[in-house]
């Protein structure tokens, strides 16, 4: 067994070296491949001057994020388990929709109008969901 006489890394320092490195790769100083290895060895390591040999070609980063993204993820007004929630209601609304335009053409009249009760609900709730705050955190502001 190896012993070395370094201070020992914790998973914290871990992960934050992770995180610059996909900062460097998000700005183009590192490839899939590349960054992908350089994790695998930030993992593997046991100390704090082995996490830095990991970073010693790299150049420093400001402890700020990158380039404006900050800024663009808190300028969301939904997050975007929201936005992806409203995306799929709107696909199934519109699936639904056709398949009662099809039936109805089939029919060669109007049928019972059986989509408002696959969109209204779901619509309902997700439209009480979004402009309440409700589950999105909004909420729960007050007890922190």
């Amino acid at each position: 067994m190896d012993i070395t006489s370094g201070t020992r890394a914790s998973d914290a320092e871990r992960d934050n070296v992770v995180n610059l490195l996909a900062r460097h790769m998000a700005d183009g100083r590192l490839d899939l491949a590349e960054y992908d290895k350089r994790v695998a060895q930030v993992y593997a390591t046991t100390t704090r001057e082995d996490l830095d040999s990991v970073l010693t070609d790299l150049p420093k980063l400001s402890k700020e994020a990158p380039g404006g993204f900050a800024k663009a993820a808190s300028a969301r007004r939904y997050p975007i388990w929201q936005q992806i929630e409203a995306s799929s209601w709107l696909g199934v609304s519109l699936l639904v929709l056709g398949i009662w335009a099809a039936i109805s053409l089939g029919v060669g009249e109007l049928t019972y109008f059986w989509p408002v009760w696959v969109i209204g609900p779901w619509g309902a709730v997700l439209a009480f969901r979004m402009l309440t705050g409700f589950e999105s955190g909004k909420c729960h502001a007050v007890r922190r």
